[in-house]
């Protein structure tokens, strides 16, 4: 390690310098705690006596013969004001299943990936399908019914292949897998930045999972948390007795869920995230990172009234461009509410360099939208057309993740108005609105079966709800859309190009009517939507250069749960006008010859 980018924040393989290293026969520790005292190593080589540990440039660090891959250890830090604690390492590789906290000795080489087919063709997706199934490693499915009763994963692995591929969707995105202490946080404050969860396994055994979907092309994504930590005093918190990766002061130094802030203006914090980073990608062949959170690097505390956070955001400029110079078209997708601009221009143009920003404003107003009444849609046509009025400004992915099933704020299908029955074909229409709209799309679990619980992460999903024949064919809706998707490249080769998108009919008329094109060089389709409670008959439209509407997917077929049959259909113009009967709430994607 350059020890002149690590103090100016341009490290991006500290990993490889701190923590424990396996060589010579035994194991080289080292950590950074220029505010500690002293520092010892404690463990399992050393019956857990001290082992005194030298100071070098701010760097304690000792050599054990002996120590080997799976034995547990913690560095105990003498602060200045004469408090001692034993703290896990903050570059550890592994540590134990909560409450435990030891650090383990990892041996990162002892697997070797057989992906190389696939790290050389993946690509960004641009102009290509992108179907990410979002998913909680430890409630997608469980063994039984314990605390720990987790599939490990390699096990989950052989049980998500099929139904990922079954289900059309091409990537999975994992919420965070560092280890934390908390179930209930998911992940998002973390204790072990460079530590697979101990929950689901070892090291070894995530990379055999990546391993696992990458040979059936599949590409996997991780959650990453940039912005905050947990305040667990064996982890980074005060970790040599000073704020060292936290902001000293209180007005700035804890976020909204009550974790500390890193304090991303200082250089060693910035190598730590940064290396990071580089570890879950490099070590683990991830193929991109979802960063949480980043209106909390943009802004002091996430709050605009306070304004841009400078060092925030060019830590994030710094960072991406870090990783894509290391790494052959991997994401970067931001998690961003905010209308902060330029967050997938390149760096180079001035841009933060994310490859793709959530959508957040087609989220809300969405199901918005949805949930609404007839009588409030056609008093808010424009909630659904004004997505494609900032569209362009960013490269947009369209999510509807496990945020917006949690909390009170009921699952994707109860948010739909109506009562049980009437909540089936709005959700049908909702999602093939979802595939044929511009962006690539993100679907948390649960989501696509009807789920009517909202997500409880110590839970499996309600897999029992498939016994019941309308959630069996929601799913297989659920399915088609996504295969029909994946495989008619007018719904996205072109997401990024204004010559992929057209209204058809775009009109505050009170009919609650949209139908818009989507075109390739190859493919043209049109989807057509009725979200009214009423039928439209005989509606009039015109579709430049068309002879034939043939029937792609309908909502409202009776396979799906509907009440019509419009498989195979074909509609041809009469003195250049197509004129369509379309069920009430339901949606109709066409084919356009």
């Amino acid at each position: 390690m350059d020890k002149y980018d690590f103090y100016r924040g341009n490290s991006f393989d500290a990993y490889e310098f701190m923590g424990a290293h396996i060589e010579n026969g035994g194991v080289m520790f080292r950590t950074y705690a220029p505010g500690a005292a002293h520092v010892s190593l404690i463990g399992e080589f050393s019956s857990w006596e001290e082992i005194p540990m030298e100071l070098n440039d701010n760097f304690y660090e000792c050599f054990v013969p002996g120590a080997c891959a799976g034995m547990m250890y913690k560095y105990r830090i003498y602060e200045r004001s004469g408090r001692v604690i034993d703290h896990c390492d903050p570059y550890g590789f592994g540590m134990e299943l909560r409450p435990k906290n030891a650090s383990i000795i990892r041996d990162l080489n002892i697997y070797k990936f057989r992906d190389s087919k696939w790290m050389k063709n993946r690509t960004r997706c641009m102009d290509k399908p992108l179907n990410i199934y979002e998913l909680h490693f430890g409630s997608w499915r469980k063994k039984g019914g314990g605390e720990n009763d987790f599939y490990s994963y390699t096990e989950l692995g052989r049980l998500l292949v099929p139904y990922l591929k079954e289900n059309g969707y091409n990537y999975v995105e994992f919420l965070p897998l560092a280890e934390h202490p908390a179930d209930a946080s998911w992940g998002y404050q973390v204790t072990g930045f460079f530590s697979p969860t101990a929950r689901y396994g070892s090291a070894e055994e995530l990379m055999k999972l990546v391993d696992m979907l990458h040979r059936n092309d599949i590409g996997v994504i991780m959650d990453y948390v940039p912005v905050h930590f947990a305040v667990d005093d064996y982890g980074l918190a005060y970790y040599d007795g000073t704020a060292l990766y936290e902001y000293p002061s209180n007005d700035v130094g804890y976020s909204e869920w009550g974790s500390h802030c890193f304090m991303h203006s200082r250089g060693e914090i910035q190598s730590f995230l940064k290396s990071a980073a580089n570890y879950w990608l490099k070590e683990y062949h991830f193929d991109g990172l979802r960063m949480d959170a980043i209106r909390n690097l943009i802004f002091w505390n996430g709050d605009e009234a306070r304004g841009v956070n400078g060092g925030g955001v060019r830590f994030l400029r710094s960072m991406n461009e870090g990783l894509k110079s290391r790494h052959k078209n991997i994401m970067l997708i931001a998690e961003d509410s905010t209308a902060y601009s330029g967050l997938t221009k390149t760096t180079a143009d001035g841009g933060l360099g994310f490859d793709y920003k959530w959508d957040m404003g087609f989220m809300h107003d969405t199901l918005s939208y949805f949930s609404s009444d007839a009588k409030e849609r056609r008093e808010n046509y424009n909630r659904l057309t004004f997505s494609m009025m900032y569209y362009y400004d960013e490269n947009y992915l369209l999510p509807f993740s496990h945020d917006e099933v949690v909390h009170g704020k009921a699952t994707i299908l109860q948010k739909m108005n109506g009562d049980y029955d009437k909540k089936f074909p709005q959700a049908r229409a909702l999602y093939l609105y979802m595939y044929t709209h511009p962006g690539k799309k993100l679907n948390f679990m649960g989501n696509e079966i009807g789920q009517l619980r909202e997500w409880d992460e110590s839970r499996e999903q309600d897999w029992c709800l498939l016994d019941y024949p309308i959630h069996r064919m929601f799913q297989r809706f659920m399915r088609d859309v996504g295969l029909v998707y994946m495989h008619h490249p007018a719904l996205y080769q072109l997401d990024h190009d204004r010559g992929g998108f057209k209204w058809i009919y775009c009109r505050d008329d009170g009919k609650c009517l949209y139908a818009f094109e989507r075109a390739c060089g190859s493919e043209r389709a049109a989807a057509v939507f009725n979200l009214s409670d009423d039928p439209i008959c005989g509606q009039e439209l015109e579709i430049d250069d068309a002879s034939v509407l043939k029937v792609i997917l309908a909502t409202d077929d009776s396979v799906y749960g509907g009440r019509s049959d419009h498989s195979g259909e074909e509609y041809r113009p009469e003195n250049g006008v197509f004129s369509l009967d379309i069920p009430p709430q339901s949606g109709i994607l066409f084919e356009i010859i």
